[in-house]
């Protein structure tokens, strides 16, 4: 294993993200002038080489002046080595991986942790998401962590407890969950907190989208082990996905759900669903979630990867006084006694979120979106649970659920059954 010597000006920095240190930093920050030589270098890892764990380490690199990347892991050599190469084409002068940093395996996410990097970027398949965060916390790392949070409340419950040590440890954790970066959701929200609308009584969210197999996954190839089929299609898979039209589109739109409601979380949900198109893999490709809040105020969520359909991934907000619509225009628009409709500069959420990040750090005061993320997926999740199973499910069954699809261990030549997919009033809530 290589280790990058780490200088103790740099670690003192990241552990203590004391004010004065944000301070003499400030002037540092990206858009400033050409940084100094003493600022430090915070050097970034990549845990999962797909194509959302590429993007994201573009965005870091380019998100601040002092920034490299690393070190790289993932289980296949041929995701590494495009993802490798994809990124140095774009950045190639914040590159500063070498053969003895490019790690592969099940262990691939701690040797990149133990390499000598200040931030990771975790970007595996959500199964294996409360895991890396625990030792990227363990570790005293900053994270950016991509949707979802976890796929079942075992790893829920694992990533709040990694999200408040985090909070303790005064480590940054950066969700995957993009739309608060977005300039013109953000003053929808403006809107919402000045009463533009009224009180909310009804959220409609939308994410109907063309199938999610053929961007994630693919056939089975000969020779490929049961293992190494499912975790390179891993989309289609329950244990490894948690169901993508559920809790990835749904999460984006749920988040977004929590948001509008003060993040105030609803206390029960029915749903319907199922998977209609023929295809690999054990979930589903369309559901409807009626979510609930206690002051009864209903979220509905719709969700659909089916190909040749309509799609839409739109928001409407109905208020008493007025309704927000994002989506169906080139901007949101609110209608009623009211009108308003967004006039500002669009902006790249995904860059956004990248940039208020490390200025973050360099301020001394971490984003932790750990507790939300974590609670926008089990909102995700308790839908999936009330889809599934054609059951009425409440948060705190949800929560205290004892399902666990993820394995304790890994072989590559261990045999993975493909469950069936789930069937609505036989399926059990466990």
């Amino acid at each position: 294993m290589s280790r990058v010597r780490t200088t103790s000006t740099r670690r003192g920095f990241l552990s203590s993200a004391s004010a004065g240190a944000g301070a003499a930093l400030a002037a540092q920050l990206p858009g400033s002038a050409d940084a100094a030589q003493d600022v430090p270098l915070l050097k970034i890892g990549l845990i999962g080489c797909g194509g959302r764990g590429t993007g994201a380490a573009i965005e870091a690199l380019r998100a601040d002046r002092r920034v490299e990347l690393t070190a790289l892991g993932d289980l296949f050599q041929d995701k590494l080595d495009a993802s490798l190469s994809h990124i140095r084409k774009q950045i190639p002068n914040k590159v500063r991986v070498t053969a003895k940093t490019c790690f592969l395996g099940f262990d691939a996410y701690q040797r990149v942790l133990d390499s000598g990097v200040d931030v990771v970027l975790l970007a595996a398949p959500p199964a294996f998401r409360p895991q890396h965060l625990a030792a990227a916390v363990a570790a005293g790392k900053h994270s950016f962590c991509e949707c979802t949070a976890a796929i079942d409340a075992p790893g829920i419950r694992s990533f709040l407890k990694s999200a408040e040590l985090a909070g303790q440890k005064k480590l940054g954790i950066l969700s995957g969950f993009c739309w608060r970066y977005s300039s013109p959701h953000r003053a929808v929200r403006e809107q919402i907190e000045k009463g533009t609308i009224g009180d909310i009584r009804t959220i409609y969210a939308t994410y109907y989208r063309p199938s999610l197999s053929l961007r994630y996954g693919g056939k089975r190839r000969p020779g490929w082990s049961d293992l190494e089929w499912q975790l390179r299609d891993w989309a289609d898979f329950l244990w490894l996905s948690g169901d993508l039209s559920i809790l990835l589109s749904g999460g984006h739109s749920v988040d977004k759900m929590s948001w509008w409601m003060g993040d105030v979380m609803p206390d029960k949900a029915v749903a319907t669903g199922g998977k209609q198109c023929a295809g690999e893999g054990n979930t589903f490709d369309h559901a409807t979630i009626v979510y609930e809040y206690a002051n009864g105020v209903r979220g509905f969520l719709g969700v659909r990867s089916q190909d040749a359909c309509h799609d839409e991934n739109n928001d409407y907000i109905i208020g008493s006084r007025g309704i927000c619509t994002i989506g169906r225009g080139p901007v949101p628009v609110i209608t009623g006694p009211k009108p308003w409709r967004y006039t500002g500069p669009a902006n790249n959420m995904y860059q956004t979120e990248h940039d208020e990040f490390f200025a973050s750090l360099r301020r001394g005061k971490p984003i932790n979106d750990g507790r939300r993320m974590a609670h926008t997926s089990l909102m995700a999740i308790m839908g999936r649970m009330a889809a599934y199973t054609g059951q009425e499910i409440t948060w705190q069954m949800a929560l205290n659920s004892k399902e666990s699809l993820v394995p304790e261990q890994f072989d590559w030549k261990m045999k993975v059954p493909e469950t069936p997919v789930a069937v609505p009033g036989r399926t059990k809530f466990v």
